[in-house]
């Protein structure tokens, strides 16, 4: 069984990591604020950029291409800010996954711990219900690793898949380029 000094020492420790988990998040949405400004500063750019193009625009042709090109630099940038965040959430959500991971194993040796214990100081045939126990603890652990790495191969894939979109933008950027350079001439 647990000591009382063992009860507050861990206490202590849950208090300290509950912190340390706070200013991660606290750290990360500084970071989210942070890209949110660049973002709208940049957003600001463009338009302006924007207007002060269209005001020299004589054909439609040349508004049409002008369109193109913003439209698709527009993309470009979603796709990096989404990007962003994605890292960002992905930095918390891994922090968060460490600690969580290192306190299942904390309290899977302070089980076992436990249950050795208590298996010592039992009655004569009780040793089938301190193996179904143990198993039912082994099982709880291979459950949780189980869900880590499905959740881990999730962020994996749409990682991936916020790549394939990005250079997906990218190509339809150096698509239009081309044509808004022709509709100048």
């Amino acid at each position: 069984m647990l000591t009382p000094e063992q009860v507050a020492e861990t206490r202590k420790a849950n208090l300290g990591l509950f912190f340390e988990l706070s200013n991660k998040a606290v750290d990360n949405v500084g970071k989210l604020a942070a890209l949110n400004a660049h973002t709208m500063r940049s957003t600001l750019e463009d338009m302006f950029g924007l207007a002060q193009k269209s005001l020299s625009i004589k054909e439609a042709q040349e508004w049409l291409a002008l369109q193109d090109s913003m439209a698709s630099l527009t993309a470009e940038r979603m796709q990096t800010y989404w990007r962003e965040v994605f890292d960002l959430m992905s930095a918390t959500q891994a922090d968060f996954a460490r600690v969580g991971k290192a306190q299942c194993e904390t309290y899977g040796r302070q089980m076992k711990s436990v249950v050795e214990d208590v298996t010592r100081g039992a009655p004569a045939g009780s040793q089938a219900t301190m193996t179904a126990l143990d198993s039912a603890i082994a099982a709880a652990t291979t459950l949780y690793e189980t869900l880590r790495s499905t959740g881990q191969q999730a962020v994996e894939a749409t990682r991936s898949n916020l790549e394939i979109a990005s250079a997906a933008a990218k190509n339809a950027r150096r698509a239009v380029d081309p044509a808004l350079q022709a509709a100048k001439r």
